[in-house]
């Protein structure tokens, strides 16, 4: 049997976004809003209660007159339908859900909580968010329920009902890979929900447009794939701060729209969806003057020739480029076109209109990851600033563009210096042009020549000889008739383990999970996709060194 391609081979698990808090704080409530202002084309919102009556005969009354272990059965059977349904719509899932009951009759004490979360649970929810509302508040809300009869409890038997709920699921969150968070008492709980659920729509999204974009691209031969910033690292222009210009002199605003933006809200996702939809899709910017702007900035600025070369020496190589940008994506499709480019050779994915992809920081080191972890693929990529960070940090090559010192960027060396020292970033600095003074020092950040002819197969060479190096060192300890007992047994488990990392991990495919960073901070980690649900066989007795060496990939499967 053929294996599967695996540029086509990506996770499949659905986004599935928990709400959850002791009864009667809201949640039913929230998910109706949610479901109103954020619609059903990107989200699909479920209430637990529900799916579960409508997989067993009789309903909710029926489902109550079960013992524990079929109750149990039903709700994992709800969870893996939701699931399901996401998986094949493509959409995210909302849905409001309980950890555990704990009614008691406030005179007869605290009494045992009842744990109803269940290992289809832990398996399917990717983020959980507590809705921790104050204890008074849903005292009130449970006596004044004319829909359902609750039990009276004091405001100290839900508080102690919250804490417990909130100090499991963390652990069990922390200990799953799920992302947890909670929504605050003094929150706006409408709003912060919203945004947290279209950032992770966004998220998504980009995924998909990243997918899409290396399916389009055409006569990819190389594993190596270039990953580059636009404004400031293509050219020495910023084509947002020219558009805007266009703006003001036409008077469609007063004032600099993104200086007022991104001055308050700083480089985050609210910022840059504000920008997309108050100043690229306000009422003042009809389409036909959007599509007239996005021109003259194209004919304004033109990309630095020591870039352009490398391209086309990647072209030759059959490596393949992005273009990721936190400017507009129409105007460097636009810069890219002119200069020749094609979109089989290079992919454009930035920002647009307020119905497009939002790039940010965070979301360039997410799509620099999986074109690692997912698709992997060795990544070069070219950054300027301080939003090109994550994506320098995740890169297999990172390589900073230093322009003149009157138009480059600022604000990125302390950052950039901590990220070298602190966090094992290993970078090289290009200088464009080449006049230019170069950033910090030579010795922690190197120079390097994009249009040397050894440039591309530096980058090339790792990820195509890797595999062909490494058979030729394992294989020899095997072939040796020098090496035996221990010895032999470590060179199998050593060749079992570079099969399941190098050749595995691309047809099973991965999938991420929380981690606790070295630093203090949660990133994200990976592993194998549904790695706690496989099995590894080893076949007695030869195979049993190497399938310890799979195991030692896989700590999650069973041997």
């Amino acid at each position: 049997m053929a294996l599967p391609d695996p540029s086509t081979t990506t996770p499949t698990k659905p986004t599935i976004v928990g709400i959850y808090g002791v009864p009667g704080c809201g949640k039913s409530f929230l998910l109706h809003q949610l479901k109103t202002d954020l619609g059903e084309d990107h989200f699909a919102s479920y209430d637990g209660s529900a799916v579960l009556s409508s997989l067993i005969h009789g309903g909710l009354d029926a489902f109550k007159k079960l013992d524990d272990q079929e109750k149990n059965i039903f709700r994992e059977r709800a969870i893996s339908k939701i699931a399901q349904d996401c998986s094949s719509s493509g959409r995210i899932g909302i849905v409001a859900g309980h950890y555990l009951f704990w009614d008691v009759d406030v005179d007869s004490g605290a009494g045992k909580p009842q744990v109803i979360w269940t290992d289809g649970d832990a398996d399917v929810y990717t983020h959980i968010l507590y809705f921790e509302v104050p204890a008074d508040v849903v005292v009130q809300r449970r006596r004044h329920d004319t829909m359902r009869k609750r039990p009276s409890l004091s405001q100290e038997h839900i508080t102690r009902w919250q804490r417990t709920e909130i100090d499991q699921l963390r652990e069990i969150c922390s200990k799953q890979g799920i992302h947890f968070s909670i929504i605050p008492p003094t929150s706006n709980v409408l709003e912060f929900t919203t945004f947290f659920l279209r950032e992770q729509s966004n998220f998504l999204r980009a995924k998909n447009q990243l997918d899409t974009s290396l399916r389009d691209l055409s006569g990819q031969r190389s594993k190596t794939i270039l990953v580059l910033d636009g404004d400031k690292t293509l050219t020495s222009d910023d084509t947002g701060a020219i558009f805007v210009k266009l703006m003001l002199d036409d008077g469609l605003v007063a004032e600099d729209p993104l200086k007022a933006v991104f001055s308050s809200l700083n480089y985050t996702y609210t910022a840059f969806w504000q920008v997309a939809r108050r100043v690229y899709d306000c009422d003042a910017l009809p389409e036909q003057t959007f599509e007239a702007y996005c021109q003259q900035v194209t004919a304004s600025v033109s990309i630095h020739p020591e870039i352009l070369c490398m391209l086309r020496q990647a072209k030759e190589r059959g490596v393949t480029a992005i273009v990721l940008t936190c400017g507009l994506q129409r105007i460097w499709e636009k810069i890219l076109e002119g200069a020749g480019l094609s979109p089989s050779t290079v992919k454009v994915i930035g920002n647009g209109r307020s119905e497009d992809v939002i790039v940010t920081g965070e979301v360039k080191g997410v799509l620099v990851s999986r074109l690692r972890d997912v698709h992997q693929m060795y990544v070069c990529a070219f950054g300027d600033s301080i939003l090109d960070l994550p994506m320098l940090k995740g890169a297999d090559k990172a390589i900073v563009v230093v322009g003149d010192k009157r138009k480059r960027s600022v604000g990125i060396d302390q950052p950039l210096l901590h990220a070298i020292d602190n966090e094992h970033l290993n970078a090289c600095q290009v200088l464009l042009p080449p006049t230019s003074p170069p950033r910090l020092d030579i010795v922690k950040l190197p120079l390097t020549d994009i249009t040397s002819p050894h440039f591309i197969t530096s980058i090339v060479s790792p990820a195509e000889l890797a595999d062909k190096n490494a058979a030729k060192l394992l294989m020899t300890p095997m072939r040796d008739a020098t090496v035996y007992g221990p010895a032999l047994r470590k060179a199998h488990s050593e060749v079992g383990r570079h099969l399941a990392v190098n050749l595995l991990s691309k047809y099973i495919g991965l999938e991420e999970y929380a981690i606790q960073h070295v630093q203090g901070t949660q990133t994200v980690g990976y592993r194998f996709q549904d790695e706690a649900k496989m099995l590894i066989v080893a076949l007695m007795r030869g195979g049993e060194p190497m399938a310890l060496g799979v195991s030692e990939a896989m700590p999650l499967a069973i041997l």
